[in-house]
């Protein structure tokens, strides 16, 4: 069986009109006919990311896309990610290791530099597979973005590739979203585009039909597929906090919503336990009563640590502490329990020193190189095997240090309080394992878990929107 298209790149109206989703169905069907698929992004701005198998860093939604297709990440999916630092400015990291942190306007005169990895990375995995399964960002209808342009119609035109364009419908304005969108392009991209998808729909598809005929006749272009919104997936997040909270749980858990938060899919698999009550707070809001506070990682740690402090979450958990309540620190979470935050290199931006909350007898020091590494070892406080990643720039340590949470490759990993009620790990997707999961639970106070096997849930999401993607897919198979 071959498929049409030896690349083919999904594009969409906006943002989270699920480009990624699609992206992930198309690599699992594919995967399944027997045919040689590996996903692609060339340029990715996101705080969530994923240690590869050649030791860099990628999006996290790259790394499922992997999985989607049988495969195991590698750098070249995502040739260039972005994780933004400040409002204006962002680390800049090409073929998985940090190049430069660069404003904006310094990024987008680089872009042609970029380039040049982006196709370096998209004829390697041409020659290795027959599909290459290309994801865009943002909208191609970004008039400021054009030039220059690496990530949608940019790379479209270097390669000569057909784009198929995926619009949200659950928003409203899903054909305003696409007329508007062709409206934005020159000639030659709208003639590269094959067909639209609509996303998430829900409802009688009887009534949506007069408004598909009427698209197609405007544009002269088909919908290759109308999917279903499909509710309880358990996919890795892009970027954006997911809304879906699990709070049906007599457990609380509490996340504070850091504005740098990253990896935040650490807490999908609390998100999917059916015993917690697993809350985010957002700016404004007070930290309520909890049974667990995780301070999650954070891209600039001393600035959304001061940003911690003028919101008065720095006193809630100290009351909840007092109380006997636990607190887990998480990479960046596990530097603000801290002492303090050096940063003298400026690594994180001006040069300086901020006090950190005080809960854990350790400092830190940023450090200009990054540490990426997929690990495992064992709980040091349970008979439990841990896996995870790290992705993190500085050093910590002091006495709290020497009751270490994890014992990683023969090594001591994090930090515990000599009272045992803080814990601070560098270690990324440290519930994710369920013995893991387990330990951690009920040294928090909750016993007798069952945990949830998220990996299991992953693939069983996978196999759902590929299954909803089939028509799609078989429009695609039959284009000529």
């Amino acid at each position: 069986m071959n498929f049409p298209f030896p690349t083919l790149m999904v594009q969409g109206t906006t943002s989270d009109a699920g480009k990624s989703t699609v992206v992930a169905a198309l690599c699992r069907l594919l995967a399944r006919d027997g045919i040689q698929v590996v996903p692609f992004k060339p340029q990715n701005m996101a705080l969530n990311s994923a240690v590869t198998t050649d030791g860099g860093e990628i999006g996290r939604a790259q790394a499922l896309q992997a999985q989607a297709a049988g495969l195991q990440p590698h750098t070249d999916m995502n040739p260039v990610l972005l994780k933004p630092s400040s409002d204006t400015g962002a680390q800049v990291i090409i073929h998985g290791q940090v190049r430069a942190d660069m404003n904006a306007r310094d990024y987008h005169q680089y872009k042609t530099v970029a380039m040049g990895a982006v196709l370096e990375s998209h004829r390697r995995l041409s020659a290795q597979y027959q599909v290459v399964m290309v994801e865009g960002a943002g909208s191609p209808a970004e008039i400021n973005l054009r030039d220059r342009d690496i990530a949608n119609m940019g790379f479209a035109e270097a390669v000569d590739c057909p784009v198929i364009l995926v619009a949200d419908i659950d928003r409203g304005g899903v054909f305003a979203h696409i007329v508007g969108t062709l409206s934005c392009l020159s000639e030659s991209e709208r003639t590269r585009i094959v067909g639209f998808v609509i996303n998430r729909f829900r409802g009688d598809i009887s009534l949506l039909q007069p408004g598909l005929d009427w698209l197609e006749q405007q544009t002269g272009k088909p919908v290759l597929a109308v999917l279903p919104y499909l509710h309880g997936l358990f996919l890795d997040a892009e970027d954006a906090v997911k809304p879906e909270q699990n709070e049906q749980g007599s457990f609380r858990v509490v996340v504070p919503v850091l504005p740098r938060i990253s990896n935040h899919t650490d807490f999908d698999a609390l998100r999917a336990q059916p015993e917690i009550d697993l809350r985010f707070i957002g700016p404004g809001e007070a930290i309520p009563p909890a049974d667990l506070i995780i301070l999650p990682g954070s891209k600039s740690t001393r600035a959304d640590l001061e940003w911690l402090l003028r919101n008065g979450w720095d006193d809630a958990i100290r009351k909840h502490v007092r109380y006997g309540g636990k607190v887990i620190g998480i990479c960046g979470g596990y530097q603000m329990l801290g002492r303090s935050v050096s940063d003298p290199h400026g690594v994180e931006g001006t040069p300086g020193v901020t006090q950190g909350l005080g809960l854990l007898d350790v400092d830190t020091e940023m450090t200009q190189a990054k540490r990426l590494a997929r690990v495992e070892g064992r709980c040091a406080f349970a008979d439990a095997v841990v896996t995870g990643y790290e992705i993190h720039m500085g050093q910590t340590g002091g006495p709290a240090a020497e009751r270490a949470a994890f014992q990683i490759d023969g090594r001591a990993e994090g930090a515990r309080s000599e009272d045992d009620l803080i814990l601070g790990t560098y270690l990324h997707g440290v519930f994710d394992a369920p013995e893991a999961m387990r330990a951690l639970l009920e040294w928090a106070g909750l016993k007798d878990v069952k945990p949830v096997d998220l990996a299991s849930l992953r693939e069983a999401s996978i196999d759902r929107i590929a299954d909803a993607a089939e028509p799609l897919y078989q429009a695609l198979m039959k284009y000529r």
